[in-house]
């Protein structure tokens, strides 16, 4: 074959480095128009952990989603799995690391016409050879972790949202996926609920040992689950790092976030917040390396 047509192999980085981080963001930029939606984000997503990443409302939090699943790629840097860098794949190799992947979405996303026990088993009938047998099996611890067995017969339209919610994380770990992302769990539920996702969540991750990667702004449920935290604010990561650091720092934008106070850098308009960002937002040590 001409070399002018061979397909580029995935970026791959030292193995030293896959061993740090699952997920890995350096210098990650993404615009749509004029309008800046991420600018030069950095940090890695430790393996086995859950993170959570913050922020006010049009931060890019979802943008950043999408930029870590393959759905949008960088304008400017790199987005890495496991070591391979996202944005040079072939479409063949983006599956294969999109296998990798489960995720929750903000509704569930199940289909309506189907029962729950068929939600659950869609992926397995999808993308695995499975008998129905093991199928069933299968479907069933899952349904057992988030307490829906009762309840498999039923359509999503005669259950309530959160068992949809369960519905849904069962269906996104029915494939043992290494990674699981969240986008806003806690959407549409009660904070009732939301306490009771939240202890699911925790035993999932505890019994898996998957990464879980959640898109919030809800204080309350990341402060029972996550194990990291990263802030964005006005496109920008202005910190990353364990949960004890991040709840302890004296930076003015992570303080009245966490605090959910009126006073300080965040207005009630995002888009018309003044100034220049905080002075550490882009800065790539703290970051990447969760240092206060």
């Amino acid at each position: 074959m001409p070399l002018a047509l061979r397909r580029p192999r995935p970026q791959v980085v030292p193995r030293a480095t896959r061993d740090d981080a699952v997920i890995s963001l350096r210098g990650v930029s993404k615009w749509f128009g004029s309008n800046t939606i991420l600018k030069d984000v950095s940090f890695d997503v430790p393996r086995g952990k859950t993170t959570a990443i913050l922020g006010p409302s049009g931060t890019g939090k979802s943008v950043l989603l999408k930029n870590i699943i393959g759905l949008l790629r960088p304008d400017e840097g790199e987005v890495l799995v496991d070591g391979e860098v996202i944005g040079t794949m072939s479409d063949k190799d983006l599956f294969r690391v999109r296998r990798k992947f489960g995720v929750l979405f903000q509704d569930g996303a199940l289909f309506g016409s189907m029962t729950l026990y068929e939600n659950i088993a869609f992926p397995l009938r999808e993308h695995t050879r499975k008998g129905e047998r093991e199928i069933r099996e299968i479907v069933h611890r899952n349904a057992e972790l988030v307490g829906l067995v009762a309840h498999l017969g039923k359509l999503p339209g005669e259950v309530s949202g959160g068992m949809k919610k369960r519905a849904g994380l069962a269906r996104a770990m029915v494939l043992d996926p290494e990674i699981v992302l969240f986008d806003e769990p806690d959407s549409g539920l009660d904070p009732v609920r939301v306490a009771y996702l939240d202890e699911l969540v925790v035993t999932a991750q505890r019994e898996t040992g998957a990464t879980f990667f959640i898109i919030t702004h809800n204080i309350p449920s990341v402060m029972r689950t996550a194990d990291h935290l990263g802030l964005l604010f006005r496109s920008r990561l202005v910190r990353f790092g364990p949960k004890d650091v991040m709840c302890a720092s004296d930076d003015p934008v992570i303080r009245q976030f966490l605090a959910g106070a009126t006073e300080g850098p965040i207005g009630m308009d995002e888009m018309a917040d003044g100034g220049a960002p905080p002075a550490q937002a882009g800065a790539a040590p703290s970051a990447s390396t969760g240092a206060p």
